[in-house]
């Protein structure tokens, strides 16, 4: 009796679920390939050298950062095109390509940009956040994690991730913890004053992660695998099958609802952690889809590999 109560509920959720669309988009100087929400304004990374900001509430840009061109290997001027992005207490980090590949960083504040780490490091920095106010996270093509000290232009630990290169990282709201992922698949959690390793996550994904997202202490990645791995504390691992690579998955602040890039259209999954219910499902995308980030529990930002950023309302 209790299977069949079980599946008959599974049945109405799903007659029930039904497919939204965005709230409104929002269209940006170049391709999308950042952005973080900082209280009521969107900052949006871009291809182009740009990052274009935005109100919450309104489709028009109402201010923007622009990096110098850069030279290209052929001598041509060409856009600083900008890989990362995050904000801490007014300060906007911009992470931009150099020579080589080799990565610039920037820090905004009240109109004034200043570069604390240039090219000739030749750091291979892949992801980047703010710890706190005077301390950055790097995350590198070559599995580095390495935290980094601004006024002191210094590293404070420098610490091997994997053997394999590192696709994402994610940290907790209070930025004391962090979680990476890599093309091995295991997933790692981070006590981020210390660089030691707390926990490892491998039963669910069997290639590469490229996307993982933690809140709650909630873990869900996104694989080459085409699989969706859900680790919940003190209870067991599962994961989803998706008909897709899942190149993006996202949580609510609270861990119970997850979210996923699903299929070759990139429409946008949800589905409950606990039940492992799919919920509605969000669709309008039309590139692949690069990241996703919750508002609240009811609203999230999405965008993909175009000139789009979409908002969302959900039940």
């Amino acid at each position: 009796m209790k299977k069949i109560v079980v599946v008959l509920l599974l049945l109405i959720s799903l007659i029930d679920a039904k497919d939204i669309e965005p709230l409104y988009r929002l269209h940006t100087a170049g391709f999308v390939t950042d952005f973080v929400l900082d209280g009521d304004k969107i900052y949006v990374a871009t291809d182009a050298g740009s990052v274009d900001i935005f109100a919450l509430g309104s489709e028009q840009m109402i201010a923007q950062i622009v990096l110098e061109p850069v030279l290209s290997g052929r001598g041509e001027r060409i856009p600083a095109r900008i890989s990362r992005i995050d904000r801490q207490n007014g300060k906007t980090l911009i992470i931009s390509m150099g020579a080589d590949n080799y990565r610039n960083v920037w820090i905004e504040e009240n109109g004034r940009l200043e570069q604390i780490i240039d090219e000739k490091k030749k750091l291979l920095i892949r992801e980047a956040r703010f710890v706190d106010d005077n301390r950055i996270i790097f995350g590198t093509f070559d599995s580095d994690v390495i935290l980094y000290n601004i006024s002191e232009g210094y590293k404070a630990y420098q610490r091997s991730n994997s053997q394999s290169t590192l696709c994402d990282i994610a940290l907790s709201p209070d930025s004391k913890k962090m979680v990476t992922a890599d093309e091995s698949g295991v997933i790692k959690l981070y006590d981020v004053e210390s660089a030691s390793v707390e926990q490892e996550f491998s039963s669910e994904n069997v290639d590469k992660v490229y996307s993982v997202a933690y809140r709650n202490g909630v873990v869900v990645t996104g694989g080459e695998d085409r699989r969706v791995g859900v680790y919940r504390k003190d209870e067991k691992a599962y994961h989803l099958k998706s008909d897709f690579l899942v190149y993006a998955v996202g949580l609510s602040p609270s861990g119970s609802v997850g979210i996923y890039s699903s299929g070759e259209a990139q429409d946008l999954q949800l589905f409950n952690t606990a039940t492992k219910e799919k919920m509605d499902r969000l669709v309008g995308h039309k590139e692949i889809v690069n990241k996703i980030e919750f508002i609240s529990e009811n609203s999230l930002i999405s965008s993909g590999e175009g000139q789009e950023l979409f908002l969302w309302k959900i039940n």
